[in-house]
């Protein structure tokens, strides 16, 4: 299946902004951030087309993904 991938911030250094990327059927967010080597700990946000969603939420053929990093500040 194809999903598409926005990255932000941080995580755009050395891979994309936006891409298409294929995953076995029934794969998580887990592993596509297994796949692109983002620690799940330095993830902020993740959203599956506009909606808040987990690393253990499953993906659909044609999902727009959106991963944002933590924002540290103080």
């Amino acid at each position: 299946m194809v999903v598409e991938v926005k990255l932000f911030a941080k995580f755009r250094q050395g891979r994309f902004r936006k891409s298409q990327v294929e995953f076995p059927k029934g794969s998580s967010l887990g592993d596509l951030l297994e796949d692109l080597r983002i620690p799940a700990k330095e993830v902020g946000i993740l959203l599956v087309n506009g909606r808040w969603a987990s690393s253990e939420s499953t993906l659909t053929s044609h999902d727009v993904v959106s991963v944002f990093p933590s924002l540290g500040g103080g």
